[in-house]
């Protein structure tokens, strides 16, 4: 059910940014991968686990620092990163142990990180992409 409830949102979250006009901006889906990249940290917090608050900051900054390159450089590294995020849901119980997490976690938010990554993906095919962030020299 996770699955279905992450595929859902994401596409209601996609629908809100295309109406909205959100996603005429560059900066919208870098900022949604540095949400996404968030919530393992927050869930280390409520489980009270140092360790897990270590290697889930850790790791979000690593998505950050994709993110920011992403905006700069490709909005592609934007649909790497989103579906690196969903690849690193799947797999984040063997290597992690975080007490905070629910259960159902990794599967929504992997499927929510596929559905975000795809739609970015379809809309830089369509659209040709957006332009680079270019810094006034």
């Amino acid at each position: 059910m996770e699955y279905l409830i992450g595929f859902v949102l994401g596409a209601v979250v996609c629908a809100f940014a295309k109406f909205s006009g959100f996603d005429r901006e560059r900066v919208f889906y870098p900022t949604v991968a540095c949400v996404v990249a968030t919530y393992y940290g927050l869930f280390a917090v409520m489980g009270h686990s140092m360790s897990a608050i270590l290697v889930e900051a850790s790791i979000g900054c690593a998505f950050f620092a994709l993110a920011a390159a992403g905006f700069q450089k490709s909005l592609w590294l934007i649909v790497v990163a989103l579906v690196g995020h969903a690849a690193f849901d799947a797999v984040h119980h063997l290597f992690i142990e975080n007490p905070g997490m629910p259960s159902w976690w990794p599967g929504f938010c992997g499927s929510i990180d596929l559905f975000l990554g795809g739609y970015l993906a379809f809309l830089l095919k369509r659209r040709s992409g957006f332009a680079p962030n270019r810094k006034a020299s």
